[in-house]
């Protein structure tokens, strides 16, 4: 079980180093680091990591609206149980799907909770829309980091898994692994 343990120590470790390096707005690694424990990690985990990051996170960055916050936190937690789901049913929900609808479901969500709860726009559609649409960029920006964290994180993942199930694993080339003969 270390293994797991390293996993989660791992995700949350890249996670706080995402979002607190100096970065594009909203191209973090959260969505990819949630979706990297629902695979690889495991229910339960892949609810709690993203949130644990996030609270150590907001704790230095500086915590908000708390209403916002709870929806940021939320959208999160359905992240996770999205990729809970995708697991499950790969065929039906292909891990491209997921990660671009994570993306989107945290901008919707997100967005709204900022018309609902700030005093920043009018309470009515065409507030919500002009919301949204201010918000175009900062999907953009999560579409991107987002993508690239994930192609990263399940990378590695795989990676890893493949050297776990070769024995004696030399590195032949940057692109090629070849086993060693003995």
């Amino acid at each position: 079980m270390p293994s797991k343990l390293l996993s989660i120590i791992s995700l949350i470790g890249v996670g706080i180093v995402g979002r607190l390096i100096p970065h594009i707005p909203n191209a973090t690694p959260i969505t990819a680091v949630t979706l990297t424990a629902s695979k690889y990690v495991g229910r339960l985990s892949a609810i709690l990591i993203p949130i644990i990051t996030m609270l150590i996170t907001d704790a230095i960055i500086g915590f908000y609206d708390w209403r916002i916050l709870v929806s940021v936190y939320a959208s999160f937690m359905l992240i996770s149980l999205i990729g809970i789901i995708a697991q499950k049913y790969p065929k039906l929900l292909p891990m491209g799907f997921v990660l671009i609808s994570a993306s989107l479901l945290f901008f919707l969500v997100s967005n709204f909770s900022v018309w609902l709860f700030s005093p920043w726009y009018e309470k009515s559609i065409s507030g919500l829309m002009y919301c949204y649409t201010l918000g175009l960029p900062f999907l953009r920006n999560m579409l991107l980091g987002d993508i690239s964290y994930a192609l990263a994180l399940f990378g590695a993942f795989e990676g890893i898994k493949i050297l776990r199930t070769r024995k004696h694993i030399t590195l032949k080339s940057a692109w090629e692994f070849t086993p060693t003969k003995y």
